[in-house]
């Protein structure tokens, strides 16, 4: 028989734009968890009996129940105190939309922006992707943002976690050219995440991965 952790183990990468959400979460909501740093060459067969399609991030909770998507541990996170709005700001019908945006068609261009030679034979140029993904969602949150600092408007919200480690990591691809954007919103709205003590917190090296 397998035990049963008494703190929750969050399976994790730290480059990963969903388990990167999930931690930020997890860290605001001041949820106690140990993180485990996974080689996603070489993924630990601890992993991939709790889930074995293999992605991270997973969480399995001290009652042997498992998390296996990103929002879903987001959820989890605020589910005993959301004093402070965290998850229920999120929830308006115009954040959710954001959400499914991001996780959708931003994502699917910001793939083939950063990665374009994983998809060669779809014959979509790199320039193509990046302007695609710009209208998919950065356009969107530069209106949003031009109305109010956050996603969440006075104060930040589960969506502004959500979509911050997509948008950074389409800003580093090309990070010059994300300066000349305009779009000053979305930069101070980056800037200001990246310069948190919160992104800090998050961004700790761990110790090193856990292979197969």
């Amino acid at each position: 028989m397998f035990s049963v952790p008494s703190t929750p183990i969050l399976f994790s990468f730290r480059r990963c734009p969903y388990a990167m959400r999930a931690r930020l979460a997890l860290l605001q909501a001041a949820r106690q968890f140990r993180t485990v740093e996974v080689s996603l060459r070489d993924k630990p067969a601890e992993l991939l009996r709790l889930s074995p399609k293999g992605t991270v991030p997973v969480m399995q909770l001290p009652d042997g129940s498992l998390l296996e998507e990103s929002w879903d541990i987001m959820r989890w996170a605020w589910a005993d105190d959301d004093a402070e709005g965290w998850w229920s700001r999120a929830q308006s019908a115009e954040n959710l939309a954001l959400v499914h945006r991001n996780d959708g068609e931003f994502k699917h261009w910001l793939d083939r922006f950063k990665y374009p030679e994983r998809f060669e034979g779809e014959e979509v140029v790199r320039d193509t992707a990046q302007s695609r993904a710009v209208a998919a969602l950065l356009l969107p949150l530069e209106n949003r943002l031009s109305e109010a600092p956050w996603l969440g408007g006075a104060a930040p919200c589960a969506t502004d976690l959500a979509v911050f480690p997509f948008v950074r990591q389409f800003a580093a691809v090309d990070r010059a050219g994300f300066d000349t954007l305009s779009l000053p919103a979305l930069h101070a709205w980056l800037a200001a995440w990246l310069g948190s003590d919160l992104f800090a917190a998050c961004m700790v090296k761990p110790l090193p991965p856990v292979s197969g």
